[in-house]
């Protein structure tokens, strides 16, 4: 099955309307994203770029389900997968005001010496969160039960318990009466995002490896170069891995690990919660064989 554009061409199909009003939006996200660099230079890419990998992905995962999707799901769907970093970008005064309405428990109690950026990078499903919210008027979001939906599954793709009736309902609808499946959406960024790590998630042109001077972001990018593909079929996910370098090597094997903890996570949600099933059930790596 060709997955290729299939939530997008699936929306301008059946709502012109919606599909109008995401792509406007789009055209305006495609600079309200690239904000994250003034706070996160080093971080790996969170511009439009990584939002459409994102989009890919779920394609990719929907298959077959996008006949069960109905225009609203795609729609929101297509929105929150554009707009899940948009906390990362937040200016300061954004930040202060969104801090009031965001739940930080104890973290600064226990985290004494954070900076804004720290905090951002901690909880910036909240404050992107926060961002959709207050910018759903300038990207004409077209309801508040969009609104929420919007919000849900962005916030949903790090962090909160999709399991949470409160945050994620069983039945939860527009105000005309379509249902909007939050847990099945919010399931599908947060694996998606999750599948992001191969080679060409930081083209070589935007990043000079040797120029960063933190370890912990040096060896992500790293890890990152030595991911070449990610191929996913209908019951597999498949790295294709330069295993050359042991250190780095090792370094992918846990976030292959990591990225199976997830993988398990949502199919056991999205089966046990949703009318929807995720095939894929597991993670292999292959060695790269370059030339080949």
């Amino acid at each position: 099955m060709n997955t290729n554009f299939l939530c997008e061409q699936k929306l301008k199909k059946e709502s012109p309307e919606l599909h109008s009003l995401f792509s406007n939006s789009v055209f305006c996200l495609q600079q309200m994203l690239t904000k994250y660099k003034n706070i996160f230079p080093t971080y790996t890419d969170h511009t439009a770029l990584h939002s459409m990998e994102v989009i890919d992905f779920c394609n990719k995962l929907i298959g077959a389900n996008i006949e069960k999707l109905n225009a609203d799901e795609v729609y929101v769907l297509l929105m929150a997968a554009y707009l899940h970093d948009s906390g990362m970008g937040i200016s300061e005064a954004d930040f202060e005001k969104f801090s009031e309405n965001i739940a930080f428990g104890n973290y600064f109690q226990t985290h004494p010496n954070t900076t804004i950026p720290d905090t951002i990078r901690d909880f910036h499903q909240e404050f992107s969160g926060e961002y959709i919210k207050k910018y759903a008027p300038f990207l004409e979001i077209p309801s508040q039960e969009h609104v929420f939906a919007i919000v849900q599954a962005s916030r949903g793709h790090r962090k909160i318990d999709l399991w949470d009736k409160n945050e994620y309902p069983d039945d939860f609808r527009t105000q005309d009466g379509t249902p909007i499946c939050l847990t099945y959406l919010a399931a599908l960024i947060r694996l998606a995002d999750e599948l992001d790590i191969a080679a060409d998630r930081n083209l070589q042109f935007m990043y000079d490896i040797d120029s960063i001077s933190n370890e912990f972001s040096k060896m992500e990018f790293k890890k990152h170069q030595a991911i070449k593909q990610l191929v996913i079929d209908e019951d597999a996910f498949t790295l294709i891995v330069d295993t050359s370098d042991e250190v780095v090597y090792e370094g992918v094997v846990v976030l292959m690990g990591k990225l199976n903890e997830t993988l398990q996570a949502c199919k056991e949600v999205v089966e046990k919660r949703t009318p929807y099933r995720i095939t894929q059930s597991e993670i292999r790596i292959k060695p790269y064989a370059e030339g080949k």
